[in-house]
């Protein structure tokens, strides 16, 4: 009887050990997901703050290249300025040099914005991309979209609005020209009867009549 109730007391022993291990196992791997659930945000807001500085930067990379551009077109309208008008020669040669010194200065930015965004990319940015998709990976989900993708989806959206910019513009100029052509500013008088010559004529015809009928009237008794 003592084994028998030795037996029964050690039989329940193992089954009630086994049970929490199987509880503490659960809530371990919860505990393990959610500290990489927290670990993604963590890396994930990390990784959206790097994405807009770099979205900014090229944003701003964007405006300065324009801004270039611009320089640039408005120096070969100062060369031509120059050869046209040798008058003005000295003036057009000073603009040109500050056109000159305003581009060497766009073209400093635009290398520290380069430098900027190659720094950005290799370093921060790539590290915490990388944690981001292998813990996307490992909670089952797709990794993000890759830098290149999300620059040239940005560029894309820029160049799209650029060009429906232009567009409005040609057709509000356009809508102008044709304005300007109906109302015809310029146009001449069409020949004919001057204005107002009809009632200077009434007038004088009027007066005509009036004198020759006080010439006609008879004299007065007392004349």
């Amino acid at each position: 009887m003592a084994a028998v109730a030795g037996s029964s007391s050690a039989g329940p022993a193992p089954a009630g050990s086994q049970q929490p291990i199987l509880a503490q196992g659960d809530w371990t791997q919860k505990l393990v997901q959610l500290a990489k659930t927290a670990e993604l945000k963590k890396h994930a807001l990390t990784l959206q703050l790097h994405t807009a500085n770099i979205l900014s930067a090229h944003a701003a990379l964007d405006e300065k290249n324009k801004a270039i551009q611009d320089v640039k077109e408005q120096k070969n309208k100062l060369d031509s300025e120059r050869s046209r008008l040798l008058k003005c020669l000295q003036e057009v040669n000073e603009d040109r040099d500050k056109a000159d010194m305003l581009a060497d200065k766009l073209a400093r930015d635009v290398g520290e914005l380069q430098g900027k965004i190659k720094a950005l990319s290799d370093g921060e940015y790539a590290a915490a991309k990388d944690d981001v998709d292998r813990l996307r990976r490992e909670l089952g989900q797709p990794p993000l979209p890759s830098l290149q993708a999300t620059i040239e989806d940005k560029s894309a959206q820029y160049l799209k609005e650029l060009r429906t910019q232009l567009e409005a513009n040609a057709q509000a100029s356009k809508r102008g020209a044709d304005d300007a052509g109906d109302g015809q500013p310029g146009s001449k008088r069409p020949r004919g009867r001057p204005k107002g010559s009809k009632n200077s004529k009434k007038a004088k015809a009027a007066e005509a009549a009036e004198a020759a009928a006080s010439a006609s009237a008879p004299p007065a008794d007392g004349a």
